[in-house]
């Protein structure tokens, strides 16, 4: 098995408008290359862990009316749980492209 991810090689899937990713998954971690865009709304707020790198754009997430901006070359980490419950925010012309890390159980 190699340890390169060719995320070149794997299909975009797009489960949502203003959401695609590429993801690998090996046991219980997988890595998503994921691109946010403008348009996107989450109808629930997530309560899943991430770690994250910000490869290129801007958008903002909201922690239960508490409100952070990211852009390029940011790292986020996220914990699991009802205390860092979040939602992304894109605004008009906003676009984000984000390597996620995560425990999928």
């Amino acid at each position: 098995m190699s340890h390169l991810i060719d995320f070149d090689s794997l299909p975009w899937i797009e489960p949502a408008k203003g959401v695609r990713f590429k993801s690998m998954t090996n046991g219980n971690q997988r890595i998503r290359l994921t691109e946010f865009s403008y348009g996107l709304v989450e109808p629930d707020w997530c309560l899943k862990g991430h770690a994250g790198y910000v490869i290129d754009g801007k958008f903002s997430i909201d922690y239960s009316g508490k409100i952070e901006h990211y852009k390029s070359g940011d790292v986020i980490f996220i914990s699991t749980g009802e205390k860092d419950k979040h939602k992304a925010i894109l605004e008009k012309g906003e676009k984000v492209t984000i390597l996620l890390f995560e425990l999928i159980s």
